[in-house]
């Protein structure tokens, strides 16, 4: 595979730690640095952060451009370098969805079977077509209501968007023209991800008035399935070169939260989770072929390294 280079490891390094150092500070530059006064809603300060997590992604994304040793200054080369194409859009969104979706086979159907049960207590035991149109109703209402809801504009949106942005199209391409392997970025990426989550410890201690104790707890098993999630982001930007890979698999997990392991007195949703993990472990690698989402994997000349995994 012809890859650039002129990157050392050191400056690729320590500029994706500077990248998520940038990525977290940021957001408390309007208090602390510009000395703002604080938002009078949730809304205006929630607005506040998008536009501060904009900007250190803008950031991120020159500084990236003007670290790495690009060989053209084309907006599509450019682009490509980010993940960011129009082609195999299709492709780079229902295939990581649907491979992600399998790690919640047992939050699917406990969904779906406390649904039947609720149609089947309204309907004195019965399940109707009236039953199916008021959970339409439903569900086009609580969507309705999501879409003006600032926190889940944060986590289903700007959430997903900047942190993919700067963790994984502008970090990954620094760290592998720096020399890093494959496999050493896939796990490297994830503890700079987990890192810059490192400010909701003090959030949690001082707004909810947790212990330490209880703060870092939550907080270590929070960095826990960060540094997992970020593995697998990581692993589907290689894999397929495309940003909205991992962006759709980011906004899916964000929504579904943990995977439900089991429940009780339901034996089909414990079932449903090991078929699901076993189902996601066998297609890993075949839904994620590169050239799935490449018209041409040999002799490319790539960021994502995605010629090597043929």
């Amino acid at each position: 595979m012809e890859q650039e280079t002129g990157l050392s490891c050191p400056v690729a390094v320590i500029a994706c730690t500077a990248m998520a150092f940038f990525y977290v500070a940021i957001l408390y530059a309007p208090s602390f640095i510009l000395r703002l006064p604080p938002p009078p809603s949730v809304n205006e300060f929630m607005i506040r952060r998008f536009i501060c997590a904009a900007i250190s992604s803008i950031v991120s994304i020159l500084c990236c451009a003007l670290i790495l040793p690009i060989r053209s200054r084309e907006a599509s080369h450019i682009l490509g370098l980010y993940g960011i194409r129009l082609d195999h859009i299709w492709q780079a969104v229902v295939l990581p969805l649907s491979l992600t979706s399998l790690m919640y086979a047992g939050t699917l159907v406990l969904k779906s079977l406390v649904l039947v049960d609720i149609c089947k207590e309204s309907e004195g035991g019965g399940f109707s077509i009236d039953c199916t149109k008021r959970l339409l109703r439903n569900l086009t209402y609580l969507m309705s209501a999501t879409t003006s809801d600032v926190m889940a504009w944060r986590n289903y949106i700007v959430a997903p968007l900047t942190e993919e942005l700067v963790f994984r199209a502008c970090m990954i391409p620094l760290l592998l023209c720096g020399g890093f392997k494959i496999y050493s970025v896939i796990f490297l990426c994830p503890i700079l991800f987990s890192l810059a989550h490192l400010n909701h410890w003090m959030e949690i201690y001082t707004r909810h008035n947790y212990s330490f104790l209880k703060a870092s707890v939550v907080v270590g098993l929070q960095l826990g399935y960060t540094v997992v999630f970020g593995s697998y982001a990581s692993f589907l930007y290689i894999r397929t070169g495309h940003l909205l890979a991992p962006i759709v698999a980011h906004m899916f997990c964000n929504m579904m939260g943990l995977p439900v392991l089991f429940a009780r007195s339901k034996g089909l949703v414990g079932l449903a989770f090991v078929a699901g993990v076993a189902a996601f472990l066998w297609l890993l690698f075949p839904i994620t072929q590169p050239n799935l989402y490449n018209d041409r994997t040999i002799n490319c000349s790539c960021w994502h390294g995605y010629c090597s995994w043929n």
